[in-house]
């Protein structure tokens, strides 16, 4: 349909498809690295190939990311010297809007195209975070923000109000704590899996955390998706839209106690992180 490409280039999943952990409700995150061969001239074509992809993927029920990042936007279609200038910004100025950008181009995974676009890059970026200790601290610190759900007399901190009121967010407070976690521990030891288990299992071989620390993760995180998937699951089979938000009165006692173990597993993590090198202080 557009030819062959002019130039070499790599499609390049991230966020949550870049560490294959989609669920019903995931929307697409990508980006096209570029040969630095390529000029304004090929854009054209690049263009037109994110465009029939990321249609093609919110045909398929991969929605488009409402944060627009996706090859479609010029600003994540661009030559590879571009990529480097991105993740050296990132890493030497982290500020708020670089913890974000950082948090989902470090779980890149590549698709198709040439795959040596990225290897080079890859490490060049790990090292020099790992390397910045500024940057870590940084993003420690933002990871820590996302926190689990518990609150008094081995209750759960519900959402207040609005319309998911008496909910827990299995998302931001679910899994994302263990997902930031991993990317920690994989910055710290300069791991270059993006996959959150992968990352907490050869975390463990580097000695970034404890074999206990990361089985005990394992374990936990394990739980805590495989419920926030049976909720989404229960939601589809009753006609409803999957969604992150589950009561915890939907639950068995046994489910809650559980529940909550492994939220307390994650507590524990995110203050022994808190409490070393790694955490602005």
């Amino acid at each position: 349909r557009l030819g062959p490409a002019p130039v070499p280039y790599l499609w390049l999943a991230c966020g949550s498809q870049g560490r294959q952990e989609q669920t019903g409700v995931s929307d697409q995150d990508n980006c096209l690295i570029l040969s630095d061969e390529a000029t304004n001239a090929h854009d054209g074509y690049f263009s037109a190939l994110a465009e029939f992809v990321c249609d093609g993927l919110n045909t398929c029920g991969y929605v488009y990311c409402p944060g627009d990042m996706m090859a479609t936007n010029s600003r994540w279609r661009q030559p590879l010297r571009i990529w480097r200038d991105y993740f050296g910004g990132w890493i030497t100025k982290p500020g708020p809007e670089a913890q974000m950008l950082a948090s989902v181009m470090f779980d890149l995974r590549p698709i198709g195209g040439d795959v040596s676009l990225f290897e080079g890059l890859q490490a060049q970026v790990l090292a020099a975070a790992c390397a910045n200790s500024i940057f870590v601290a940084h993003m420690t610190s933002n990871a820590l923000k996302h926190t689990p759900p518990l609150g008094l007399l081995r209750g759960f901190a519900t959402i207040r109000s609005g319309e998911h009121r008496n909910t827990l967010d299995m998302k931001h407070n679910g899994v994302v704590p263990v997902t930031d976690l991993g990317r920690i521990y994989a910055l710290q030891a300069k791991i270059p899996a993006v996959n959150t288990r992968a990352r907490l299992e050869a975390g463990a071989a580097a000695g970034a955390i404890s074999p206990s620390g990361a089985r005990d993760l394992l374990d936990a995180y394990d739980l805590i998706a495989q419920t926030r998937l049976e909720h989404q699951a229960d939601l589809v089979r009753k006609g409803q839209a999957p969604d992150n938000y589950m009561a915890p009165s939907d639950l068995s006692d046994f489910e809650r106690s559980h529940l909550r173990d492994a939220f307390v597993v994650v507590k524990t993590m995110q203050s022994a992180m808190g409490h070393g090198k790694g955490m602005l202080g």
